[in-house]
């Protein structure tokens, strides 16, 4: 039996932009008069726009709605990316390619909605995803299980018979209290985060086989 559907993280699991994210938000804020500590640059890798906008706008004060930062976040990362582009990790577009010919597939990320967008089109993935859901779609953000769950109902699929592909520590935990299986991908963990908490770490995407879903999902 195939896996009822394969649920990706979007940046450091298909995309090497999680650097790129961080200084987006940096720039973002500094408009603004603040300054981000390594704690808080953390702290951007792998949690949602709304917990990121939380917990920056409570430390530094600062009386700015979260559709404002993400526009202006936005407006930076698109220079930081308009030479270079979104660069896919190892694996990433041939592994969506095999692993979307069994199962339905969906980028579940704390990206913005038009940054989900983005990355996926530059890719030329748009076409291979049944569903994109990015910080707007829900309340709370990974490691809470709401992304993941809604992505489930969205799709009709059982949570026992998903996957979840994830770099970083707080989305493992949001796919495991949803329910699904996930695969730790170490390749885009820049950032060092403990992957223990995944049911099964992998190097790269290229690693995850029909083989290895299948098992997961027996």
């Amino acid at each position: 039996m195939a896996p009822g559907a394969i649920l990706f993280d979007l940046d450091g699991t298909l995309v090497d932009s999680e650097r790129d994210n961080v200084e987006s938000v940096v720039l973002a804020v500094r408009r603004y008069g603040g300054e981000l500590d390594a704690d808080e640059r953390k702290f951007v890798v792998g949690h949602s726009w709304n917990e990121i906008h939380a917990a920056i706008c409570r430390k530094h004060h600062l009386d700015v709605s979260m559709k404002v930062l993400i526009a202006a976040a936005v407006e930076e990362k698109r220079v930081l990316l308009a030479t270079k582009g979104y660069q896919p990790l190892p694996g990433a577009v041939a592994a969506v390619k095999r692993l979307g010919r069994r199962s339905p597939l969906a980028v579940v990320s704390g990206a913005s909605r038009v940054e989900v967008q983005d990355a996926i089109a530059s890719l030329g993935l748009t076409a291979d995803f049944r569903l994109l859901l990015g910080a707007e779609d829900y309340s709370n953000g990974k490691p809470h299980p709401e992304p993941y769950t809604m992505a489930m109902k969205h799709l009709g699929v059982a949570a026992a018979s998903c996957i979840v592909i994830e770099d970083a520590e707080p989305g493992i935990l949001s796919g495991r209290a949803a329910g699904a299986q996930v695969v730790a991908v170490r390749v885009g963990n820049f950032s060092d985060y403990d992957l223990s908490a995944a049911h099964i770490v992998v190097e790269t995407l290229d690693d995850i086989t029909d083989d290895l879903c299948d098992r997961l999902t027996a």
